[in-house]
């Protein structure tokens, strides 16, 4: 008992150590944000819509007010009857000298609706930039100078971004999904990026047309779920590179109750376990104050453990604060959120090993073999 207390222990030390390294790289990545490119093409920003949630307006209407010289909004919908409709129908009314296109078609090209919906969009766009966002991102003004200034880095052929979390509601689901984003995501996306990983998240996915002619179009992407993923290992396959554009923007956390945060993350999580499964395993570390409680159950309460419980509280206190200071945050972390935050992450954490059924607007996929393929059946 008291070798596995002292291996919780260290392995406890050791996420607390990621965490605040996270915390320095954010408060870094912070500092040099609003990048100025040389150049401003033109660009075209496909958004896939499907329904409506809390802050959807609010978060496309960010879209309408990026200071960028010639860009192209281009918005698709598979139902004429979507009620996103309505809320675009707004926008146009409130920003009509912006450049919209609106595709309305439900034509699919595989087993991934967003990337069907993609597909029937991009006959529409008109430049050669082409940024795709998600329906739920708010972005600042200089969200697309970021990006074209990612672009001039030598051999780069995709920018993504890293994100926060925006809660929809005050709910503790909400608060819970918000955290998971802000104080393990992010730091924890900068910390495999110094590590030397490149990942595109699809918050955001910048590509030249030409770039993405080459690796197959679209459709290449179409019977994957984790599409970011598969674009991103496509780009490096053909020898170029995904930037970090320096901007991060915000994602809606619209679940009000638990069962729905416990689906959407056990998707995250079954999602990243199939892609990498080896980087998944070391998440365990994002959850130190469950690995003290470990230590401090194994060695019977003992008093060192019980000082390491408590001290992994203030690093993980001091760490969430200096990430909120840093991205100009309300503040909002807590010590009872941390301790429902780590509890939450370790059934999510559990969850992920039972299965690989995962549900996307409730269509059922597998994720399985190092990728999600909708194609394949659960074994």
């Amino acid at each position: 008992m008291q070798i596995i207390a002292l291996t919780a222990a260290l392995l406890t030390l050791a996420g607390l150590a990621q965490q605040v390294f996270g915390a320095l790289l954010a408060e870094q990545f912070c500092k040099n944000l609003r990048a100025s490119p040389s150049q401003l093409p033109g660009v075209s920003v496909l958004k896939p819509l499907y329904g409506t949630e809390a802050l959807t307006e609010l978060a496309l209407e960010s879209f309408f007010l990026l200071d960028y010289p010639v860009y192209q909004l281009v918005f698709g919908v598979q139902s004429k009857n979507d009620p996103v409709l309505a809320v675009l129908s707004n926008l146009r009314a409130r920003y009509p000298k912006q450049d919209i296109a609106v595709m309305v078609n439900d034509a699919e090209h595989g087993r991934n609706r967003k990337v069907s919906n993609l597909i029937n969009m991009k006959p529409l766009a008109k430049h050669e930039v082409i940024v795709i966002s998600d329906a739920d991102v708010h972005v600042p003004p200089y969200y697309l100078n970021a990006i074209l200034a990612a672009f001039e880095e030598p051999d780069v052929g995709l920018v993504t971004t890293i994100y926060t979390g925006l809660p929809a509601n005050p709910s503790l689901a909400a608060q819970l999904g918000v955290a998971q984003l802000n104080y393990n995501f992010l730091p924890g996306a900068l910390l495999a990026r110094r590590l030397g990983r490149q990942d595109c998240m699809g918050v955001t996915m910048a590509i030249r047309a030409g770039v993405l002619e080459k690796i197959g179009g679209l459709e290449a992407l179409a019977n994957y779920l984790a599409d970011d993923q598969v674009l991103g290992r496509l780009v490096l396959a053909a020898g170029q590179k995904i930037a970090l554009a320096p901007v991060i923007p915000a994602t809606t956390v619209p679940e009000q109750d638990f069962a729905s945060l416990f689906q959407h993350e056990l998707r995250w999580a079954r999602t990243i376990r199939a892609l990498v499964p080896v980087a998944y395993l070391g998440t365990i570390f994002q959850m130190p104050l469950l690995l003290a409680a470990l230590a401090m159950a194994f060695s019977v309460l003992s008093i060192w453990s019980v000082l390491l419980f408590v001290g992994a509280l203030g690093v993980r206190a001091m760490t969430a604060w200096r990430i909120e200071a840093a991205l100009g945050l309300p503040k909002r972390q807590n010590i009872w959120l941390f301790l429902l935050r780590d509890f939450f992450s370790t059934l999510i954490y559990i969850a992920s090993f039972t299965g690989n059924r995962v549900d996307w607007h409730g269509q059922p996929m597998v994720a399985d073999s190092g990728r999600v393929d909708f194609g394949r059946k659960s074994e």
